[in-house]
């Protein structure tokens, strides 16, 4: 497996543990949804990996290498990107910049420039825009160039946090879709956190239910969602709508 989490605790105040001891696995090229009511514990989950919260307990096995407490960056160079919930790019900079700022750390020019074509050629939209600035990207636009950016240092893993949060349905199918294409096209290993359940774990192999700090279910995607006890509890509302794809967005990915 690439990743592995043994037993973690970690929150945000000192005595307070949101993880009251997460065991979970992915293995590498598959997709994987962490499903759960509000303040499960989800997003805590990312942020312990990513290195922004440090475990109190337990470990966190990046190809079998422990790298649970390390900075950010360190954990970036191990080859996991984390793209948080909510708007992360920088609203005055152009889409070339904000691409350029993922590859930050990037010493060799020649090698910046070649990942940086790669994107444009995953992302045609963000080529055309290279030049305009991020803030006046619609919600999906920016998740994309987020996903982009995210993209720049050639990770092995990408942990999603909602993707989808703010989207209207139609946007939110882009999304998923850029998702799978991602998987598909190059291999890279996915662990997503998604409010929107049914469409999370469509677009997954596994799933893990988290309540109060812990998992309480784990199993192939689909079973999850044929389950009526986890439709019950955990998978409210229709499935998303199938729709045609938003003008704005066409051509964002091959």
């Amino acid at each position: 497996m690439l990743l592995e989490l043994q037993n973690v605790v970690a929150g945000y105040l000192k005595g307070v543990d949101v993880l009251q001891g997460v065991t979970l696995n992915v293995d590498e090229g598959e997709i994987v949804c962490l499903i759960g009511p509000n303040g499960a514990g989800k997003s805590t989950v990312l942020r312990t990996i990513s290195g922004l919260l440090h475990p109190t307990q337990g470990k966190i096995l990046f190809d079998g290498k422990n790298i649970g407490g390390l900075r950010p960056d360190l954990v970036l160079h191990e080859g996991i990107a984390h793209v948080p919930q909510g708007h992360s790019s920088f609203p005055e900079m152009s889409i070339h910049e904000n691409l350029l700022m993922g590859a930050f750390s990037l010493k060799s020019r020649v090698e910046r420039n070649r990942r940086l074509e790669a994107i444009y050629d995953m992302f045609s939209l963000l080529k055309e825009r290279r030049q305009s600035k991020a803030g006046n990207l619609s919600g999906g636009q920016q998740k994309l160039l987020e996903i982009g950016r995210a993209l720049m240092m050639s990770p092995r893993m990408m942990i999603l946090d909602e993707p989808s949060l703010g989207l209207d349905p139609k946007t939110s199918r882009i999304v998923f879709d850029t998702i799978q294409t991602l998987r598909s096209e190059t291999g890279i290993t996915i662990l997503m956190v998604e409010q929107n359940a049914r469409s999370g774990l469509a677009i997954s192999d596994r799933g893990y239910v988290l309540e109060l700090g812990r998992e309480r279910l784990e199993g192939p995607a689909n079973k999850l969602l044929d389950d009526p006890k986890v439709a019950q509890l955990y998978l409210g509302g229709s499935t998303m709508e199938e729709t045609s794809a938003d003008p704005d967005l066409i051509g964002t990915t091959p």
